[in-house]
């Protein structure tokens, strides 16, 4: 979903009622991920889901393991992954960003639920803060939020 347009219409007619899901975000980077965390709570309750969580774990690493075993808990229909990786002087952000994604991708397969990437990857704060803003702004964890309740909409349509 590129632009707010395209975000506005393939929700359109969304239906969240009745669906669990939940909330898995890390500790790590606590200003931006506390905006996204916002924007998820935001996008469920803007279609009627229920949040589940969340649930906290140390960074952006952790993301993949604490996914998979939320989501393979039989209690909820969709998990959404918040987090944000800003990269620093070192090789430790092409490290933690491909594990991250790459764990949640393999969980979200063999578990069967899905799992959403609400994860900033990006080269400064300042990206950061443009990637969680507020109410009616760009917010990923708004837009994770919208994409679990439409994947678990498929998924429990498909299964």
């Amino acid at each position: 979903m590129a632009t707010g347009e395209n975000r506005a219409s393939a929700s359109v007619g969304l239906n969240g009622a009745g669906l669990q899901i939940a909330i898995v975000h890390a500790r790590w980077n606590t200003s931006i991920v506390d905006r996204l965390l916002e924007g998820a709570l935001r996008g469920l309750e803007a279609f009627g889901a229920k949040a589940v969580g969340p649930v906290a774990v140390p960074g952006c690493f952790e993301l993949p393991m604490a996914c998979r075993v939320v989501a393979s808990s039989g209690k909820v229909d969709a998990v959404i992954a918040i987090g944000a990786v800003i990269r620093g002087e070192t090789t430790h952000y092409e490290i933690v960003s491909e594990g991250c994604a790459s764990g949640i991708q393999q969980a979200q397969l063999e578990v069967g639920v899905p799992i959403t990437f609400g994860v900033l990857t990006v080269e400064s704060t300042e990206q950061a803060i443009e990637r969680s803003q507020g109410p009616g702004s760009h917010n990923v964890g708004e837009e994770a939020a919208v994409a679990a309740i439409e994947m678990a909409r498929l998924v429990n349509d498909w299964a």
